[in-house]
């Protein structure tokens, strides 16, 4: 159990900060997602609920609340003594779910070449040279945030509501392993490179370029997951 000296150390840091009115469940989910994924709450630690929410100036409440939307998230699980700790699911486990993962995002980018209107096509456009644009000046998680959006844009433009609730879904509980992939530097010019040719297909209405591309953009995902594996 993480002791109040390491909160206390992550307010310090400016990891926390505490504020003056009540955070509701899901800002405080928004905080406790970016402390995890950066790993400044490591896997497998169990989470103090009533120290965090005195540290950030919250009740448990909003807390409880915050630590059920991560559970859903795959970020939180519990022992099964109902304590709450950050999620640690192996990298076998995570590689099987991104080849589900790759499929989904492969099918929404083929429906999204006949569904999508242009503003949407030229909305994904944006967020592109958004990425490319910035890319050596974004932190790693306002690059993968942004990354995320890229994502969720694209299947939402295949107007597939089933296709959009269980990508939805699905993704959320890969988010921590998609930002394990997404932190490293040295594979954004590969990560850029790829979206490019992800909205050139788009744009160019190609479904069989678009889910290639997104099914090698998921395949690199898991590639990196690998190379952490042996590390």
């Amino acid at each position: 159990m993480v002791k109040q000296n390491t909160l206390l150390r992550l307010v310090a840091d400016g990891q926390i900060q505490p504020n003056e009115r009540k955070l509701l469940g899901a800002e405080t989910a928004e905080k406790l997602r970016e402390l995890i994924l950066l790993e400044k709450l490591p896997a497998g630690m169990h989470i103090p609920e009533r120290d965090l929410a005195e540290v950030l100036g919250i009740s448990r409440t909003p807390m409880r609340e915050a630590l059920r939307i991560l559970e859903m998230e795959g970020l939180v699980d519990y022992t099964p003594t109902r304590r709450s700790r950050v999620a640690d699911p192996s990298i076998d486990e995570l590689i099987q779910s991104m080849r589900v993962l790759s499929v989904l995002e492969a099918l929404g980018g083929e429906l999204a070449c006949s569904a999508a209107s242009q503003k949407q096509c030229d909305a994904i456009a944006v967020l592109n040279q958004r990425m490319i644009g910035h890319s050596n000046s974004l932190s790693s998680i306002d690059f993968f945030k942004t990354d995320m959006e890229f994502h969720s844009s694209l299947i939402a433009a295949s107007g597939n509501q089933s296709l959009i609730d269980t990508h939805r879904k699905y993704n959320a509980k890969l988010w921590r392993a998609r930002f394990l992939s997404s932190r490293r530097k040295q594979g954004r010019a590969t990560t850029l490179k790829q979206h490019q040719d992800i909205t050139t297909a788009l744009c160019q209405r190609d479904p069989i370029a678009v889910a290639q591309a997104m099914r090698g953009h998921i395949e690199t995902a898991m590639h990196n997951l690998e190379q952490r594996k042996s590390n």
